[in-house]
């Protein structure tokens, strides 16, 4: 018998990194998930908007709600040619399994599921519910994903007590870090006018880079905060500056640029946003800002929900976790409207969007055990 065959983690997640589910699409993932759940007594319910198909699955109606979160879409492959292997063709190699989405986040969602198989075959009486919300949407805009589900969740007062998302967020191995939140991120376009001319006759023209480069250095010595127990302090970065027609005897007439906050929950968007247009001021510029608000900060304090957490990863493992809140965003931001209790917990994080995305293989089991335990300490044992 195959080591696939032997693992039912193992086997699922190779089955979903089979089916080419570049975000936006599903590729099937969702059906198949789908089918297992529906066979465990889920309730199975298709939420599409946007053309995004979302699936909220749910076993039981009382409270507590436990809520396993994830994505089945994955991020391009980028060039196949430098895979090793091919990336939708699962790969079982030196131990590992490779494929686009083994980490980010195939293997977590296999894990999901057998554990929520073992755990209702061990507990078929089980007091409280359990949910598995899956979107189509989370490598994208994230605009028709879990935001529609949350939104389609609150319009009918449906709330979540407990959420573990999935996402990969092991440093170095398996359990040995747990996102208790996440920092929020603010985005502005800004652009500074000047007045263009020629390069050899400046005394007619009014450079725009030249003017903007003092407020950035400024903006970039500036600390916005301390952060506080739960996240580091707020950063400023700027990730794209354009000026000029390309040609290299004209003064351009205006400057762009792109920059975006990483915020701890001590600042707000209104702070931030009035401190920047201060310092702009200040140096008397010409400018105007388009600002996107791309998420809020949350943070999930110990409690229920993290100690649990904690226990599962060293009953499992004998790891010690450790809470952070650092990375990008993730679709916790969403889930935090209606759940008081948001955290992350996944395979090690090295290799996801790169070339030759892997997971290592003896990790499935041991994955899909961390979230049985977390079950079994959330939810009653009977009815």
């Amino acid at each position: 018998m195959s080591e696939s065959r032997q693992d039912p983690v193992l086997s699922l997640a190779e089955a979903l990194i089979a089916r080419r589910s570049v975000t936006p699409e599903d590729a099937g993932c969702q059906l198949l998930l789908a089918e297992r759940l529906a066979r465990c007594g889920f309730h199975c319910e298709t939420i599409e908007r946007g053309g995004v198909r979302n699936l909220w699955a749910r076993r039981g109606s009382a409270a507590p709600l436990v809520c396993l979160a994830g994505h089945t879409d994955v991020v391009p492959s980028g060039p196949a040619e430098r895979w090793q292997s091919d990336p939708f063709t699962p790969t079982q190699r030196d131990g590992r399994l490779y494929g686009r989405g083994a980490a980010d986040m195939k293997s977590s969602l296999a894990a999901f599921v057998v554990a929520v198989e073992q755990f209702v075959a061990a507990h078929p009486a089980h007091g409280g519910s359990i949910a598995l919300l899956l979107t189509a949407d989370e490598e994208g805009d994230a605009t028709d994903g879990t935001v529609a589900v949350v939104e389609a969740l609150r319009a009918r007062g449906e709330t979540i007590d407990y959420c573990v998302v999935g996402e990969p967020t092991a440093v170095n191995r398996l359990g040995d870090t747990i996102k208790n939140g996440r920092r929020g991120s603010l985005t502005g376009k800004l652009t500074v006018k000047g007045i263009q001319g020629h390069v050899a006759y400046p005394q007619l023209a009014k450079n725009p880079i030249h003017l903007v480069a003092p407020a950035i250095a400024e903006l970039a010595a500036t600390v916005w905060d301390e952060g506080d127990e739960f996240f580091p302090p707020t950063t400023w970065q700027i990730s794209n500056i354009h000026a000029g027609n390309g040609a290299g005897n004209v003064i351009p007439g205006s400057i762009e640029v792109l920059f975006n906050f990483r915020f701890a929950a001590v600042s707000t968007p209104a702070s931030l946003q009035q401190r920047l247009n201060a310092i702009l001021e200040r140096h008397g510029l010409d400018f105007d800002i388009v600002w996107t608000l791309g998420a809020r900060p949350f943070g999930t304090p110990r409690g229920t929900l993290v100690e649990a957490a904690l226990a599962a990863i060293r009953e499992q493992t004998g790891v010690s976790a450790e809470l952070s809140t650092s990375g990008g965003t993730s679709d916790g931001r969403f889930l935090a409207e209606i759940c008081p209790q948001v955290i992350e917990i996944g395979p090690v994080n090295e290799s996801i969007h790169k070339i030759d995305e892997n997971v290592a293989i003896a990790d499935l089991p041991h994955l899909a055990a961390i979230y049985r335990r977390l079950l079994e300490k959330l939810l009653p044992d009977h009815v």
